[in-house]
């Protein structure tokens, strides 16, 4: 892990002291997370209600710049400027260096079919069983850790060897024992939790760009 972001981690848990026994569990989920997209994984996400909504957030912080600036490579730009002429360069100066990521919750069609002709509540693990690989992780989110269908998703991950990453409230539920690591933070109450879970993801997203298209250092 590179020193920036070895500071980041530092700083985050000073400023939320209640979190810090979670220090070393956010940093094996960093670096495995960066392992693996390295190897050309992807993040999954799946959860209910707010923690749906937190997962369209936490697709758009990686899909494009969250907080540093992520450039295409000159490679890139003059692939671009060759195939498009100036089309081209407008394209290469405003894309982005990008973590691929897919939001279970977004596929509409498929939830609702699912949902009328299977089984509704294996209708993230059903997508698992489309994405789901051995490099790519899944960010399971369920402020009780109990969410049925979130359960289902992360052992169908777990079975097909995808890194899974619990983010629960206190104790992390039934969802604990299906998760590679788990990130409970001290709160019972979903509003609570979900106040807990933006600043958590917030320092894993920031922690995967730096990774990935951060400097040296």
């Amino acid at each position: 892990m590179k020193q920036y972001t070895k500071s980041l981690l530092q700083e985050f848990f000073l400023k939320w002291p209640r979190l810090s026994y979670l220090e070393s569990s956010m940093e094996a989920a960093i670096e495995e997370s960066v392992n693996r997209i390295r190897r050309g994984g992807k993040i999954l996400l799946c959860g209910n209600g707010g923690s749906a909504a937190d997962c369209e957030h936490i697709a758009g912080e990686l899909l494009k710049e969250f907080y540093i600036k992520r450039p295409l490579s000159d490679a890139y730009k003059d692939r671009l400027k060759n195939y498009y002429g100036e089309e081209g360069v407008y394209l290469g100066e405003h894309l982005q260096g990008a973590i691929e990521a897919i939001s279970l919750v977004s596929h509409t069609g498929l939830l609702s079919a699912y949902g009328n002709d299977a089984a509704p509540e294996l209708s993230y693990a059903q997508q698992i069983v489309a994405y789901g690989g051995e490099n790519d992780v899944l960010l399971s989110i369920s402020t009780s850790g109990n969410a049925k269908n979130v359960i289902y998703a992360s052992m169908m991950a777990r079975m097909k060897g995808t890194y899974v990453i619990g983010l629960t409230g206190e104790g992390g539920g039934n969802l604990k024992q299906y998760t590679d690591t788990i990130l409970n933070v001290p709160e019972y109450e979903t509003y609570l939790v979900q106040e807990l879970h933006l600043p958590m993801y917030h320092l894993y997203c920031r922690g995967l760009e730096y990774e990935i298209f951060g400097g040296e250092s």
